[in-house]
């Protein structure tokens, strides 16, 4: 994301994954007061954790005072393996949860996701729920609903889609969210990338961020 992005690798079940870390600035925040963990879309249509959306993820985090952490999905850039439907790389996002935490102990932990990004973070909520040991909180953007078998999701959770999204639609969004009476923040005109959308999203999850 910049020059002082970290790049290393961690050990999944598949091999290795690629990963790449971005600090807050240490002059002018301090030492990080959480983590934030960023999904990227789909690595069979194009998806890596350089995404715009990724990163604009990640930027925001880091503008929050959290070290942003993202993960190249199996097959993709210099992770080994194959793309594993969702399964296997909830796994390795526990696995990078859990090197992070080592090196960060005790701070707080956002998931957050965009597209098929979305199931994995949320999925892996809910194994961290069934443990007692969730995370913080979920930012969803894009949520795949419809696509995958999004489960329910913590109430707080921050949702962002476009209006236009021909990718997800809107109306399958509002389908998963409305048993749960859970709301989605709608940015007019927007499609599945947020093309010229993208201030919108940092804009977004730092004002409701710190309203929590």
């Amino acid at each position: 994301m910049n020059a002082q992005t970290e790049h290393f690798l961690i050990t999944g079940a598949a091999g290795s994954l690629q990963c790449a870390l971005d600090l807050p600035d240490p002059e002018t925040q301090g030492l990080p007061k959480g983590l934030a963990l960023v999904a990227h879309p789909h690595p069979l249509y194009g998806g890596t954790m350089d995404n715009k959306v990724a990163q604009t993820l990640a930027r925001t985090f880091t503008g929050l005072g959290y070290a942003a952490v993202r993960m190249n999905f199996r097959g993709v850039g210099e992770s080994a393996g194959t793309h594993d439907a969702g399964v296997g790389e909830t796994d390795d996002m526990a696995l990078l949860l859990l090197h992070m935490r080592e090196r960060f102990p005790g701070l707080p932990v956002a998931l957050a996701g965009f597209s098929f990004g979305t199931f994995v973070q949320a999925s892996l909520q809910q194994r961290l729920i069934a443990e007692n040991n969730a995370a913080q909180r979920l930012v969803l953007i894009g949520a795949a609903a419809g696509k995958w078998a999004m489960p329910d999701i913590p109430a707080d959770t921050i949702l962002i889609h476009g209006e236009l999204d021909d990718t997800i639609p809107l109306s399958a969004v509002l389908d998963w969210l409305r048993p749960q009476d859970i709301p989605v923040t709608v940015i007019p005109g927007a499609d599945h990338f947020f093309h010229r959308r993208l201030h919108h999203i940092k804009q977004l999850v730092t004002s409701l961020w710190d309203k929590s």
